[in-house]
């Protein structure tokens, strides 16, 4: 299925499968592929972000349940002393991939271990990639580099922010995160 995705501000990225098929002005792109699905987006498209904190988020924090928040808050436990069983650990890395997708991150960094956090990442279709050194500052779901510029042929992984605010997270090609 083809997609057009029509940033506020900037180019638009038509989509075809998992890769990125044409990128130019909206009205060029709808003008030659006028069967195209179109989604419009506040804000400007990029590329998607790089985390480097994958085990850190992933397999070493807690994400709590929305049902523990009275008790635990929402925030990431990055304590490596809070007791998690496996069970908790793929709940808990599921949201942790969510947070980061709506961070406009399609990326991250570090060797993953775990099988549920493995799968939680495969399923999402977030990619992991080798981390050349640990960054000094603590894990943040915030931090990320951006990827180089989306090209024609390139995977159609990449982010939409309205200002500092992430509005939609394509990954392979499929919207994998959008603000309500």
């Amino acid at each position: 299925m083809l997609t057009i995705h029509a940033p506020g501000a900037g180019e638009a990225v038509l989509v075809e499968g998992d890769r990125v098929a044409a990128i130019g002005p909206y009205e060029e792109l709808a003008s030659a592929y006028p069967a195209a699905r179109v989604r419009r987006w506040p804000g400007a498209l990029g590329p998607g972000l790089v985390n480097p904190y994958g085990p850190e988020l992933l397999e070493r924090a807690y994400h709590p349940d929305p049902r523990e928040a009275d008790v635990l808050g929402t925030e990431p436990i990055l304590d490596p002393s809070f007791p998690v069983d496996d069970a908790r650990r793929g709940g808990s890395a599921r949201r942790g991939v969510q947070r980061l997708l709506a961070h406009g991150v399609v990326a991250v960094t570090g060797e993953l271990r775990s099988r549920p956090v493995l799968e939680a990442a495969r399923r999402s279709g977030l990619t992991v990639l080798p981390r050349a050194a640990l960054p000094a500052a603590p894990p943040s779901l915030t931090a990320g580099t951006p990827l180089p510029p989306l090209r024609v042929g390139d995977p159609a992984r990449f982010a939409v922010f309205d200002g500092a605010v992430c509005v939609a997270t394509v990954v392979a090609g499929r919207l994998v995160y959008r603000a309500r």
